[in-house]
């Protein structure tokens, strides 16, 4: 089984550091290969998804991706940009199934920006659909413009679409997903005034026909990101677009304390994936030793379950993340009075040290 590691920028190959050492501490036969991407794919190839990068993903059975982004990148132009990189593995490797597990971890129930007694317990699957929508419809940019209010001005623009396969597939994910799990799935849109949500919710509504046993429920997404704060534990699965989504798994993010637990999952029809964490590349703490691997880690946990067919290692690798909280220890990011405060290695190692007991 082959694992391409892509450690990125910023905090990236910190934090994908300890993952590998997870990994290697299972003694599997897996056989890793390190290309660059974001920025420092740029720096070394002037690309930031290089064309050797793009074929090691091709050839592997699965992708572990740290984060991209970097400011000293700012002013290059959009296709240049470290961030184009993980578009670009999603267009190129048709990665069009993003879940996003928000769960709360008992122990940091304290942690989280919302009172104890609401978000105790909470366990939320967020599917986002990848490669359509705003993010990749055309046409896009900036003209002048030829007709309303303002013509002459200079206008941009963006196209949101969606086709009814792309709507179809990730429905799908999401039916089967709920029925794993508690059987209800919420499809968030905007219908009330956007034409391609209309349409999303149509074909969503077609495909429920095929799960009668799944609830399915219609929420717009203002009304989503409210009762996500409001009752999050009334939400089992979601289903949405790829900006409703981008923006409302974030939210959920920060229902469980830090956005440095959540690992995430992007796959292809076939289950191979890109398993990155939630959160960016905080080049600000970089090289510090102060980023949260865990979401790191239970990315490969995730990458183990899907893609490799290692149930049960993943499942040694969730446990072993739950026994280290236990014990109270604790990035800063998620640091509370009581526990005890480590650095980004002293965590890797300390899961490491969980696997064996």
């Amino acid at each position: 089984m082959k694992i391409a590691i892509l450690p990125g920028d910023g905090i990236g190959p910190e934090i994908i550091a300890q993952a590998v050492k997870v990994l290697n501490a299972l003694e599997e036969p897996f056989e890793m290969e390190t290309a660059a991407v974001g920025g420092a794919g740029y720096a070394a190839y002037g690309h930031p998804l290089p064309e050797v990068t793009l074929n090691l993903t091709k050839k592997a059975d699965a992708i572990l991706f740290g984060a991209v982004g970097d400011w000293q990148y700012d002013t290059l132009e959009r296709s240049l940009r470290p961030e184009q990189a993980i578009l670009g593995l999603r267009k190129n490797l048709n990665l069009f199934a993003n879940l996003r597990p928000a769960i709360l971890y008992p122990e940091l129930a304290g942690a989280s920006s919302l009172k104890p007694e609401i978000v105790s317990g909470l366990d939320i699957l967020i599917i986002r659909e990848l490669t359509g929508d705003i993010y990749f419809g055309q046409p896009r940019g900036v003209r002048i413009a030829a007709d309303g209010t303002y013509i002459g001005e200079r206008e941009g623009f963006d196209t949101m679409r969606y086709s009814e396969p792309e709507i179809r597939r990730i429905a799908h994910v999401a039916f089967q997903a709920a029925q794993k799990r508690c059987k209800r799935l919420t499809s968030v849109d905007k219908a009330n005034v956007l034409e391609t949500s209309q349409f999303w919710r149509d074909i969503v509504r077609q495909v429920h026909l095929e799960y009668p046993e799944v609830g399915l429920e219609h929420m717009y997404v203002d009304n989503a990101a409210m009762q996500l704060i409001k009752a999050p534990k009334e939400f089992d699965v979601i289903v949405t677009g790829n900006m409703f989504g981008d923006i409302l798994s974030d939210e959920a993010a920060m229902l469980t304390g830090s956005i440095g637990m959540l690992p995430s999952a992007s796959l292809d029809v076939n289950n191979k994936g890109l398993y990155e964490p939630s959160h960016g590349s905080a080049p600000d703490i970089a090289g510090k030793g102060l980023a949260n691997p865990l979401a790191t880690i239970l990315s490969a946990a995730m990458m183990l379950r899907f893609s490799l067919a290692k149930p049960l290692q993943a499942d040694r690798i969730e446990n072993a993340v739950k026994k280290v909280l236990s014990q109270g220890l604790r990035t800063p990011d998620i640091y509370a009075n009581g526990t005890k405060k480590v650095g980004t290695v002293e965590m890797g190692n300390a899961v490491v040290s969980a696997l064996s007991t």
